[in-house]
């Protein structure tokens, strides 16, 4: 939002906090009667309320606390023809009420006249200004504060010089918390708006609309807590219309709309024409593929105002929650049609734009809203991302345009190209798709400037990638901070999306598109993907499994974090399953019918078996397949009480009566390791990974016997067991590492160069793997690989760039490339100027004539694309 303003708003602005002070105590007396009444508002007794304003509107025509709250329990019930008769007369007799004119501006847009609501608005900032005396009253600063903002008041301003005061005054006063709150919530700044209603709360623990505000601020990075407003807000107030709403909204996510059904009945009970209601009905008979129930209910929701801009907004908004961004595009383009100068729907729209690929327009409209309103949280961070990314470079081959970090697109864009293209061949194939050309990938350095390309906002974490459709944002290794994540995996996996997506038309449930995916991964590689480990077999055997029919709405509030990646692992089993038993064709039928609008039951119905039946038997797999997981060992958990040196007996008596427990036999295998007893751990740990020889991650024994196997020097076992770890485990950099080593000090290239590419899925932006490939293919004649990964090498600012130099060189010379193995070789000079290898083969190269050419990305000082140097010694 621009700082300028008109000049009257912005001088009563900076006067307030010199008057307000004095009449902090000017507050509007209550008689019991109305606050006995408008606490039955505020609990939900809304026919009790209507009754007794009635009847105190009858004994006391004017009096205007009986009048407010009779417009807003009928605001509240839908009877908005009704509000707008009360407020007009309650204005044609009390002229000067700002906070009444404000009220009348929500009636007048809930009556489907926004031109009126405007002028209320602008009457106030006109009113209040000229006579600034009259208005002193905290909650009358809240309005004056609110009518400001829509006459272009600076925010910060409002809230310091109006909000501030009005707080200070009255500190009980609910509205003042409402305005901070939806200020904030309107800028996305959630963080602020979680504050304004906290400290609200504080004041009226029992207020139902500060927990639906709580709620709102929470959403989109705390479920569980946003969860618990709402419940706390219908604990007050069951009836509390916005408060269901949002559960509506929850169990559109959660894929359930019989509840959310359910729940929008309890909704017109209060409220028969309420527009959100109608809105989200429209929204899941889209989703049911129901056209004509949805367009009759958009025109109910459009009943009392044709043009509301915001039923089109939510209806978009809740389809491109769905991944439904085309058609969430074209609801808010109505949306526009209907308000230019709704800022929502712009907004909403440059996002689908954005994940649609359509980034001239997307791009152009992000910066149009962020011109508009320069406080907007998301906007800012968009524009400024666009900033970041047009210093990016892209690489393009037809099918893929992927964008990165210049530095890291020289080091690993081919290798990203040659897995999509690898993907693509695979997966198209397999689900006999032609995909729309071209796929966009968007890979970013920084985990914030991801979460702001995918959500909007930095602080989202715990997302590796994402995928809309046509395009996919991933995190690159740099942005994992240490933690080992195979990249090769993850795009795997997001690409698998850009498939099954498109292919459906994104109408596929979150839980099919993610099984599917991480079904894919474990196809393309038996090290990637999730697989049953000991946490997950324990899930699968105790209460965990979640019905297939909700399996999308485990992945929206899990009870931890291991119970939404365990949403994920049961996803990928239940494909499993369909395609074990009843085959590849099966699912490739299911993804077609979803296509067509057909919901997933009923095409797992025709395609599979009836949802009962299928979720019957897939348990019974899921059991089985656990069951299968090293069927020799004992799984039952060890207390952890008996791992304490006190309860030595105790752990006796258990290992007799559990001698083929898991968590045993590791725990004494690390006792005798800690105690160096090395023979003693290595028949234990021998027993353990022949027992579970597919172990990944921390629940493998293949670690410890490696290392114990390196201590008693029997290098060839050790080996064989790190080999064995290697092929299971797509992230064990260790292994790697050490079958490297081994590997080069028995000359044994094929293993350096297998680990090395390992390594490189994990984390290329190290030397060490690139100096492995780089010898590895060196030593097996692969001449242009070798080059490639030295030429690489230099480019990681290696320990030992002289001899990288030198090495690039020699292969270069071989090659035929003279010329820069001359430049290669005088850089090798410049770093080590004694080098004697190097100055030997310079003096062979120098006899051959031909000028040193020095790429300039090797050449510090370099100054054009490729620069020459004078030979020197």
């Amino acid at each position: 939002m621009s700082n300028r303003q008109p000049l009257n708003v912005a001088c009563t602005l900076l006067r307030w906090s010199l008057v307000v002070g004095i009449f902090s105590g000017l507050v509007a007396a209550r008689g019991a009667e109305v606050a006995d009444v408008r606490r039955e508002l505020s609990a939900g007794n809304y026919p009790f309320v209507l009754t007794e304003t009635d009847v105190g509107l009858k004994s006391s025509p004017g009096n205007s606390d009986w009048q407010f709250l009779r417009v807003e329990v009928l605001l509240t019930t839908g009877r908005y023809p009704e509000a707008a008769t009360v407020v007009a007369g309650a204005m044609a007799a009390d002229p000067a009420n700002i906070k009444l004119r404000w009220l009348a501006r929500e009636v007048a847009l809930a009556n489907g006249r926004p031109e009126e609501a405007a002028q209320r608005a602008e009457e106030i900032a006109r009113i209040v200004p000229s006579r600034r005396w009259a208005y002193r009253q905290p909650a009358e600063l809240v309005v004056f504060g609110r009518a400001a903002l829509l006459a272009g008041a600076d925010p910060k301003e409002v809230l310091e010089q109006l909000y501030a005061a009005a707080q200070k005054a009255e500190p009980k006063l609910r509205d003042v918390y409402q305005a901070r709150g939806e200020l904030a919530l309107e800028k996305h700044d959630y963080g602020l708006a979680a504050k304004a209603y906290e400290e609200g709360l504080k004041q009226l623990p029992d207020d139902p609309e500060l927990h639906f505000g709580r709620a709102r601020a929470y959403e989109n990075g705390d479920r569980e807590t946003a969860l618990a407003s709402l419940t706390a807000a219908l604990k007050v107030n069951p009836r509390h219309v916005p408060s269901l709403l949002r559960l509506v909204d929850h169990r559109i996510d959660a894929e359930d709309y019989v509840a959310a059904g359910t729940l929008l009945d309890d909704v017109t009970a209060v409220n028969p024409v309420h527009p959100d209601a109608w809105a989200y009905r429209a929204v899941i008979a889209h989703l049911r593929n129901d056209i004509q129930t949805e367009a009759t209910a958009r025109a109910t929701a459009l009943r009392t105002w044709p043009k509301n801009p915001r039923v089109d907004f939510l209806i978009g908004k809740k389809l491109s929650d769905k991944y439904r961004f085309a058609e969430g595009a074209t609801y808010q383009r109505r949306a526009r049609e209907s308000d230019p100068g709704y800022l929502p729907a712009a907004a909403q729209l440059a996002s689908d734009l954005l994940r649609l690929g359509e980034e001239d327009e997307g791009w152009a409209l992000a910066k149009a809203v962020h011109q508009r309103d320069e406080y907007d949280v998301e906007a800012f961070n968009l524009v400024t991302l666009q900033e970041t990314m047009a210093n990016y470079t892209t690489l393009n081959n037809g099918d893929f345009v992927v964008r990165m970090a210049a530095n890291e697109a020289a080091i690993y864009g081919p290798r990203v190209l040659d897995l999509l293209v690898k993907a693509k061949r695979t997966l198209a194939t397999k689900y006999d798709i032609e995909l729309a050309r071209p796929t966009y990938v968007e890979i970013f350095a920084d985990q914030k400037d991801f979460a702001v390309r995918t959500f909007g906002l930095p602080d989202i974490p715990g997302f590796l990638g994402v995928c809309f459709g046509r395009v996919v944002t991933a995190n690159s290794p740099a942005a994992h901070g240490g933690n080992a994540t195979n990249w090769e995996a993850v795009l795997w996996h997001e690409f698998c999306h850009v498939v099954t997506l498109q292919m459906t038309k994104n109408k596929m449930p979150r839980w099919l598109s993610e099984g599917i995916s991480v079904y894919e991964e474990r196809q393309a590689s038996r090290a990637w993907g999730m697989r049953i480990d000991p946490g997950y077999m324990a899930m699968i055997r105790g209460d965990d499994l979640v019905p297939v029919s909700k399996l999308s709405g485990a992945f929206l509030a899990p009870k931890s974090p291991k119970h939404l990646q365990f949403a994920y692992l049961q996803s990928s089993l239940v494909v499993e399953y369909i395609v074990q038993r009843h085959g590849i064709d099966k699912l490739r039928g299911v993804l077609r019918d979803l296509r067509e609008g057909t919901e997933i039951n009923a095409a797992l119905a025709k395609n599979v078996a009836p949802m009962e039946t299928l979720e019957k038997e897939f348990a019974a797999y899921a059991r089985e397949a656990a069951d299968q997981v090293a069927p020799k060992l004992n799984w039952e958990k060890l207390p952890p009480e008996l791992m304490l040196p006190a309860a030595a007996d105790e752990l006796a008596q258990f290992e007799r009566t559990h001698p083929d427990n898991y968590w045993v036999l590791r725990f004494r295998a690390q006792q005798l390791t800690a105690a160096k007893q090395w023979k003693e751990a290595r028949a234990i740990l021998e027993r353990l990974v022949e027992a579970y020889p597919t172990g990944k991650g921390g629940s493998t024994p293949h670690g410890l016997l490696a290392n114990v196997l390196r201590e008693l020097g029997e290098t060839k076992a050790e080996r064989e067991v790190l080999a064995t770890w290697a092929a299971v485990d797509d992230e064990a950099t260790e292994a790697y590492l050490r079958l490297i080593e081994l590997g080069t000090t028995a000359k044994d290239w094929p293993v350096v160069a297998k680990n090395a590419d390992r390594f490189l899925q994990v984390n290329p932006l190290v030397p060490a793997p690139w100096r492995a490939l780089a010898q590895a293919a060196g030593e097996q004649g692969e001449t242009p690989t070798a080059i490639q990964a030295w030429r690489t090498l230099l480019k990681l600012d290696p320990p030992d760039p002289a001899g990288a130099h030198f090495q690039l060189a020699q292969l270069l010379r071989k090659n035929g490339e003279v010329g820069e193995a001359r430049g290669q070789t005088l850089l090798a000079l410049e770093e080590a100027p004694r080098f004697r290898e190097a100055l030997k083969a310079l003096g062979e190269l120098s006899r051959s004539g031909v000028e040193a050419v020095i790429p300039a990305e090797d050449n510090k000082t370099a100054s054009g694309p490729k620069a020459k140097a004078s030979p020197k010694k």
